[in-house]
């Protein structure tokens, strides 16, 4: 049973996203990212009854939530738990994906995203399968460890880190991990040492890019020609394959991009949700016949 938070949820870039889906109200959509149901019951709500909405989510926590917080809309709602990899839907009039961490994710201690506050070093998403960051941290090759946090934190400390994390193994929980990463590269700015450090061990855990291509390849074959497809992105290696993966639907001609530079959320929604900062949203719209006569 998920835990009930009382934490407010913000959906990122809602507005825009509502508007580059152009819902249709008979149409049949997809929230690849349920959350707690912000896009959803935006989305649902803009429906009518012949429409329908798929809300996924490989979280299952986060999926109860949506489906408590979108239960005005229940009749037009389908909830199914399951991994970009794993989903086989066709037909459909348009998809989103936002692909951040939830609130709800990083401020329960439990889950091990954030070292707020100490918890276990768990990181999955899906806490009923898959290896935990403590299971990569504490069984990893050093030369492993400081690949991964090079290539998916961005860090150019990687080795330093790296070697300081076998030094103090075994790493028992996240307080621990960013003590660990404090101490063997000392603060220079505003950003805590071990963001990046936190960022590739979860993005490792979950298959992050792995799953990100799956869904950039089956998303053309999902939604049907004049269909949308909008992805938030939240660092730069996913805003990447996004950007490059949308590029090649335009030169192949099998999608229109409707987003030549991403949106980026407007000054007063970074002050109202400062975690919406690093968002960027593209889309696309898959070309089919009426599609090609508006060109």
């Amino acid at each position: 049973m998920a835990r009930n938070y009382p934490t407010p949820h913000y959906p990122v870039l809602l507005a825009e996203t509502l508007e580059y889906l152009a819902i249709k109200p008979g149409g049949t959509y997809l929230d690849c990212t349920a959350g707690l149901g912000g896009h959803t019951t935006a989305i649902a709500s803009k429906l009518t009854d012949g429409g329908r909405l798929i809300s996924n989510d490989r979280d299952p926590q986060s999926l109860e939530m949506a489906m408590r917080n979108s239960a005005e809309f229940s009749e037009r709602i389908e909830f199914q738990h399951a991994e970009f990899s794993e989903l086989q839907l066709t037909g459909l009039d348009g998809l989103v994906a936002d692909l951040g961490v939830s609130r709800f994710q990083l401020t329960d201690p439990e889950r091990g995203f954030s070292f707020q506050s100490d918890g276990p070093l768990d990181m999955r998403m899906d806490q009923t399968r898959g290896m935990t960051a403590a299971d990569l941290v504490n069984q990893s090759a050093e030369k492993e460890l400081a690949d991964w946090i090079y290539q998916l934190g961005e860090e150019r400390r990687a080795r330093k880190i790296a070697r300081a994390l076998v030094r103090a193994r075994p790493v028992r929980s996240t307080l621990h991990l960013a003590g660990v990463v404090e101490q063997a590269v000392p603060r220079t700015g505003p950003i805590h040492p071990a963001t990046r450090t936190f960022q590739a061990l979860r993005i490792l855990v979950n298959r992050e890019m792995h799953e990100l291509d799956a869904l950039l390849a089956a998303a053309p074959r999902m939604v049907r020609p004049g269909g949308r497809v909008v992805i938030i992105s939240f660092h730069s290696l996913e805003d990447r394959k996004v950007k490059d993966s949308f590029r090649e639907l335009g030169r192949l001609e099998e999608a229109l991009i409707l987003t030549r530079k991403p949106v980026v959320p407007s000054e007063q929604e970074i002050r109202e949700n400062p975690p919406s900062r690093s968002a960027k949203l593209r889309a696309v719209e898959i070309i089919g016949d009426e599609t090609a006569n508006r060109r």
